[in-house]
């Protein structure tokens, strides 16, 4: 019996209509088109407007999109995973309410916290699902919704986030295409430096905390951005050496758009060109756990069964980490 390897098969997405410039920002904090585009790579970022719709609003039109164009019934689904950041609401998982709503209802579902390497560890531990033999089809949904937790006053993050989602579905695989390898890594140092300090179990939400603006994101972003520069290049580069791929082999970095030039920091680590580079920053900004499955659908008809792609993310925590994975289908 052929092992089973946990294959991607399908992919989804969906990014909000309301499209938030760097000109926008210009008119609400101190900043300019130039400085954002040269620092960040960012042009402009998606906003999600609805009145009282959440993160689980754009994971079910992710799902949705996902099911409709692969022709998928929910109802085979056996468990739905939602890497987020910013959940609907505290103790209520965000995933148990998107399965019920795309009607997988035969499946369990829970949500997974590891900031912008959310789906990175989801990822993970799909592929032990299925490999398991237990499952058989799993969706994991990268969805959050930053405008939620982002000060419009504070120009260090305002200008950076945005808002999206994105879906796979894993399925077993037994010609050798899929997941193959990790390299996960996590180090609390990084608690101090990416977080919003209020509304956890430490300091509890009151009339203070909301006066004193402690329930955005807090970013020390030079720090931040020297430890994701080294680290994610660090654990791309790893994966590579143990699984002996070289940039000719490696046919595409699917890394988290944080920044333009850790993107570049990380292909230049490992020697691939620019064009084996999966990129959208311009457009969406940082979606923290979306990022990776909006490159996946932004670049699905260019990818080939076979494929071998490189997944490298680094989050608030701190968390990081390089996945390699071989693509299962062509378009």
């Amino acid at each position: 019996m052929n092992k089973i390897t946990a294959a991607i098969t399908a992919v989804g997405k969906y990014v909000p209509d309301y499209v938030l410039t760097n000109k926008e920002l210009e008119t609400m904090v101190e900043t300019n088109d130039e400085w954002i585009t040269t620092r960040t790579g960012i042009k402009e970022r998606r906003i999600l407007k609805e009145e009282g719709a959440g993160t689980s609003y754009m994971a079910i039109k992710a799902a949705e999109d996902l099911i409709a164009k692969n022709n998928i019934n929910p109802e085979e689904i056996d468990a739905v995973i939602v890497a987020t950041a910013t959940p609907d609401m505290l103790v209520a998982a965000t995933a148990v309410y998107v399965a019920t709503e795309i009607g997988a209802t035969n499946a369990f579902a829970y949500d997974l916290q590891a900031a912008c390497s959310s789906f990175l560890y989801g990822m993970s531990t799909v592929s032990s699902y299925i490999e398991s033999g237990r499952y058989k089809k799993v969706l994991l949904i990268g969805a959050d919704k930053m405008s939620s937790i982002i000060d419009y006053t504070d120009r260090a993050t305002c200008i950076i986030f945005g808002d999206g989602a994105g879906a796979v579905l894993f399925e077993p695989n037994t010609e050798g295409l899929g997941f193959q390898d990790e390299h996960l890594r996590s180090d609390g140092v990084g608690r101090e430096f990416l977080k919003i300090d209020a509304g956890g179990s430490i300091l509890p939400p009151s009339e203070e905390t909301i006066k004193n603006r402690k329930h955005y994101v807090h970013q020390e972003g030079r720090t931040v951005f020297k430890f994701a520069v080294s680290n994610m290049a660090d654990v791309a580069e790893k994966v590579l050496v143990k699984n002996n791929l070289t940039k000719e082999t490696v046919d595409w970095l699917v890394p988290h758009q944080a920044n333009k030039r850790i993107i570049e920091a990380t292909a230049n680590r490992i020697g691939l060109d620019d064009e084996k580079v999966m990129m959208n920053i311009h457009r969406y900004g940082n979606t923290t756990s979306a990022t990776l499955p909006l490159l996946l659908a932004d670049y699905e008809k260019e990818l080939k069964k076979g494929d071998n792609l490189i997944f490298a993310a680094f989050g608030g925590g701190f968390t990081w980490g390089a996945i390699y994975l071989t693509w299962a289908y062509t378009k």
